[in-house]
């Protein structure tokens, strides 16, 4: 009996730092410089938060990776490959590769994507 209570705890105990890792992960995010990099790279002019436009609204990319492992890293593959994009007329055309200075910074470019899916 008590090895069941104790892996009980146990498991209950990994669950809350789970929880407690993505809730402070969200935390983090700097809304405002994520916003100032979307405006930088023109990213507004086909997505918007909460409509779509050329591009999905934010808050529908947000729930497609909600509670996917691999959200972040797939999000910042996309803005920093060149990949394609498809549109809603059918057409694709290659992402725009998201720009930050200095060149690469990967903590601007997850913060952004944190902030992407935060929506």
């Amino acid at each position: 009996m008590k090895s069941s209570l104790r892996n009980t705890l146990m498991a209950a105990m990994a669950g809350a730092a789970l929880v407690l890792a993505a809730t402070s992960s969200h935390a983090a995010v700097d809304v405002e410089a994520a916003k100032a990099l979307a405006r930088q790279n023109n990213c507004l002019k086909c997505h918007a938060i909460d409509k779509d436009k050329d591009g999905p609204a934010y808050k529908k990319v947000a729930e497609k990776y909600k509670c996917k492992p691999n959200a972040e890293a797939r999000l910042v593959e996309h803005i920093t490959s060149g990949e394609k994009a498809k549109f809603p007329d059918g057409h694709e055309e290659e992402h725009k590769i998201v720009k930050t200075s200095p060149a690469k910074d990967a903590e601007q470019i997850k913060n952004l994507v944190q902030w992407i899916l935060s929506q």
